[in-house]
């Protein structure tokens, strides 16, 4: 949704007559994310993933078809607010317990491949929500992404399987994992308890950390589109640059997540994000020159591995014994982000006509991000 939002800002605007800002405002209602991802992990540690998967797209999916037909600015911001209620429980959360579940020998190339799904899936959609909006306008758009959301949620009820007896009962399927370890065996089930982790500065510092560099993602990515736009590429050339931004993200999650299991996850989010912040910088330098094609593709390979890298940070630090019900906690504060990036971004671009002092703000925060992810370091796991 973060690559292909810029396409619907314009048209909402000239339909509407709505402010940068107050479109922006339906991406800090994502709030309800945050607020509600503890809640999400906690139900999928009780559950498990299919079910909570399931249930999460399909309320995405509900919002999707229902701000085909709105007609006000509150139904809009209504409509944006049941599909960040699905949000967590239909990404990263769900997809962190079952790669973590299922292959314990290679969870870092395996969370690469699966989460660069999200990226593989963002670079087919740009061009063609792009092509849509031009072919059907932004209603029909979203009416149709909502029908592929409701495919989407029986598939996962047909196909996924989630629990440790699963993958217990399928190890000597061919198609199956390799069969693991007895200690493997044990880390399907093994970790630390909420109250344990809590009590750590370790989780602290990851907080902080998560937090401040999910600014790159809301108030940066969100915007790109029309920040190409206002610096001079067509909507064209913008929407091709989006599908190489997603290439690239998609690369990142690939690479680095491999790179996590011989240089741990910790060390490649802090490789990450140094990216972001050169890709940033080098994307304000260029200003429009052909140079911002190099600015995408080191951004690019920042951004994308932050999806992968998280839920492997956090079962490094902390097990998965509590996985999803921690990966909530951790969450609630990128209600931050959620909420002042796309406004901050917004009333920016309102008063100043550009996005570049929200770059340069981001910039700030990925310092403090690397900052607290120097200072993490792994708790002792046997105190509770």
């Amino acid at each position: 949704m973060q690559f292909a939002f810029g396409f619907f800002i314009e048209p909402l605007e000239e339909e509407f007559g709505w402010s940068r800002t107050q479109v922006n405002v339906s991406l800090s209602i994502g709030v309800v994310t945050s607020f509600l991802s503890p809640l999400v992990g906690t139900l999928m540690d009780r559950i498990g993933a299919k079910w909570t998967m399931a249930g999460s797209i399909l309320l995405v999916a509900i919002a999707f078809l229902l701000r085909s037909i709105m007609t006000e600015l509150w139904q809009f911001y209504l409509f944006s607010g049941v599909m960040f209620a699905g949000t967590p429980g239909a990404t990263m959360m769900p997809a962190g317990r079952l790669v973590l579940t299922w292959f314990p020998k290679a969870r870092g190339r395996m969370m690469g491949i699966v989460t660069s799904g999200n990226n593989i899936g963002s670079g087919i959609a740009v061009p063609l929500i792009a092509g849509l909006i031009g072919l059907v306008g932004w209603r029909n758009t979203w009416a149709l992404m909502g029908i592929v959301l409701v495919g989407l949620a029986m598939l996962v009820v047909l196909i996924i399987r989630d629990n440790a007896d699963d993958v217990l009962k399928e190890q000597r399927k061919r198609w199956a994992p390799t069969e693991i370890s007895e200690k493997e065996k044990s880390g399907l089930t093994g970790g630390m308890t909420v109250s344990a982790v809590i009590r750590t500065s370790t989780f602290w510092f990851l907080v902080v950390g998560m937090t401040l560099q999910q600014f790159v993602r809301t108030g940066v990515v969100s915007q790109m589109v029309p920040h190409l736009e206002q610096v001079g590429f067509t909507r064209a050339v913008a929407a091709t640059m989006m599908v190489v931004l997603a290439i690239f993200a998609g690369s990142s999650k690939l690479i680095f997540g491999r790179l996590s299991e011989s240089i741990t996850a910790r060390v490649s989010f802090i490789l990450i994000m140094i990216l972001q912040g050169i890709g940033l910088t080098v994307l304000i330098v260029a200003d429009g020159s052909f140079v911002t094609w190099g600015a995408i593709v080191i951004f690019g390979l920042g951004m994308g591995g932050v999806g992968a890298l998280t839920p492997l940070v956090i079962f490094d630090m902390f097990g998965l014994k509590q996985f999803g019900s921690i990966m909530g906690l951790t969450r609630m504060a990128i209600a931050i982000p959620i909420f002042l990036g796309p406004i901050l971004a917004g009333f920016i671009f309102d008063t100043t006509g550009r996005y570049n002092l929200m770059f340069l703000i981001t910039i700030g925060l990925i310092i403090i991000s690397i900052g607290s992810f120097l200072m993490t370091k792994a708790p002792d796991r046997n105190t509770d």
